[in-house]
């Protein structure tokens, strides 16, 4: 909605007020109607009644080379206004001026988002990060349209770019793409050789069409020569931790939510998008971390120890903050057994972090890998596919 000063309502009786404004004051106000999407003839009019309300002394206003302004008011407002600004002994223009800036403190600017980053990892192979990194981002972007409230409908419709950063590059395939072939432009040559780059990295970035996803899903595919970018960033000259950070910054102006298919590994790539997914000092708690795919048996919990002990010290060496935003138990089959059910048991006692959904071993999952299908779109109502929308509101409740 565009902000208005030169039209009434429709329906509703108004009438024209003629004044005049400091020029910085129509510039605030014009912006913050914009931001908060409301008319700027119903904030004159809201900060004029929370004036009018008001018992307290208000700060006189500087109005020196105040510029004509206008707009409209409910019918007989206009002449209560200057009714009370002859009672309180201020000039129409100041109590203008003072209804404004009143209704400016009232109504701040929502703070703006920083965008999400969402590092699905764990140096184990095999749990399935890569299902759940698909997963989660096609929930994030899924039409609210599609869904009921008992969906959690509220936390969809996010602008979703997901980042397909193990070199095997599962990812890509399974969305039916190919990985960009090696010394050609992609991720890896923008993180080592930026200066060399000629392609804006948003370019190489490729929307799923489907209709439930509403454009709003991009993937940045694998590169090839991903499987060198350990040995590269030894040699890297620059912040080795900051490598990815780099180059997916600029494009996050066009996304919510950045979610990063990480590699199984606990080298100088790991790194990079662990700290990438650390809390940064406009963040609040809880908007960006890890979200850590386990099975329910032994060695997925030894393997999560490692993995652990690598934040900890990438914590303590950068002094920043990475937090695990949740567990996902994977694969998960009652039928297992003992191993299967007290594993689950284990992880969901530990409290933090949380688990934030339990993934069935069913055929769905399989099947859409087959086809080169997104989930959500192939099966939108198995239960694998509610349990990607659970992991979605589980991230997105900070």
């Amino acid at each position: 909605m565009l902000p208005s000063t030169s039209s009434p309502n429709p329906g509703a009786e108004r009438e024209k007020l003629v004044s005049k404004l400091p020029a910085h004051l129509q510039q605030a106000l014009k912006v913050r109607a914009a931001q908060l999407q409301t008319d700027m003839q119903d904030a004159v009019t809201a900060g004029i009644q929370a004036w009018r309300a008001c018992t307290d002394e208000l700060p006189t206003v500087n109005t020196a080379g105040a510029d004509s302004f206008g707009t409209y008011l409910p019918e007989g407002l206009y002449e209560d206004f200057k009714a009370d600004c002859r009672e309180r002994n201020v000039a129409y223009i100041q109590g203008l001026a003072q209804a404004v800036t009143l209704w400016l403190v009232d109504n701040p600017a929502e703070a703006q988002q920083t965008t999400r980053r969402v590092i699905v990892c764990n140096q184990k192979g095999g749990v399935g990060k890569t299902a759940i990194s698909a997963g989660l981002a096609q929930a994030l972007a899924e039409d609210p349209s599609v869904l009921g409230a008992a969906a959690g409908a509220a936390i969809n419709g996010r602008r979703v770019l997901l980042v397909d950063y193990d070199p095997q590059g599962h990812l890509t395939h399974q969305l039916g793409l190919t990985a960009i072939p090696a010394g050609e432009e992609s991720l890896i040559a923008h993180m080592l050789h930026r200066e060399q780059a000629k392609q804006p990295l948003l370019d190489l970035t490729v929307a799923i069409e489907r209709d439930r996803f509403g454009g709003r899903l991009r993937i940045l595919p694998a590169a090839f020569d991903a499987f060198l970018l350990d040995s590269g960033l030894t040699v890297f000259r620059g912040p080795r931790h900051a490598a990815l950070e780099r180059p997916l910054a600029p494009l996050e102006e066009h996304f919510d939510v950045i979610v990063v298919d990480s590699p199984p590994s606990l080298g100088l790539a790991m790194d990079a998008a662990l700290t990438y997914g650390r809390q940064r000092a406009d963040e609040k708690a809880g908007s960006s971390g890890l979200v850590i795919p386990v099975e329910a048996e032994d060695t997925s919990a030894q393997a999560y120890g490692m993995l652990i002990q690598q934040v900890a010290s990438l914590s303590t060496d950068f002094e920043i903050h990475i937090e695990q935003l949740g567990l996902v138990v994977n694969k998960f089959d009652s039928r297992r057994g003992y191993i299967a059910t007290s594993s689950l048991d284990k992880w969901k006692s530990l409290g933090t972090p949380p688990v934030l959904a339990v993934v069935p071993d069913v055929k769905e999952q399989r099947e859409a890998v087959r086809k080169q299908h997104p989930l959500l779109d192939y099966a939108p109502d198995c239960e694998q596919s509610h349990q990607m929308r659970k992991i979605a509101r589980g991230v997105t409740t900070a």
